[in-house]
């Protein structure tokens, strides 16, 4: 098994977007959404660094800019989607 760390680039839009949607994952029981505890560790490594990486998250505005970058975010045109 190969044990090289994997790199996933999102826009700052994506980031934000999947923050909130963790953040309100792991606010459930996790248990009842992950069957399986080995993913668990995944999730809250990237939902870490995605705290630690976005300023907009303590920011007095974030509703506002979590409403822009789920339009952008969901509208991309140059990003293909399996809605179609």
């Amino acid at each position: 098994m190969d044990r090289d760390e994997f790199v996933v680039r999102l826009s700052a839009d994506e980031a934000l977007v999947l923050s909130e949607w963790l953040e309100r994952v792991q606010m459930t029981e996790l248990s009842r959404i992950v069957d399986d505890p080995a993913v668990w560790r995944p999730l809250h490594k990237i939902a870490g660094t995605l705290d630690k990486s976005l300023p907009w998250i303590f920011a007095p505005d974030y509703a506002e800019h979590l409403a822009a970058a789920r339009t952008l975010t969901a509208d991309d045109p140059d990003e293909p989607t399996d809605r179609e």
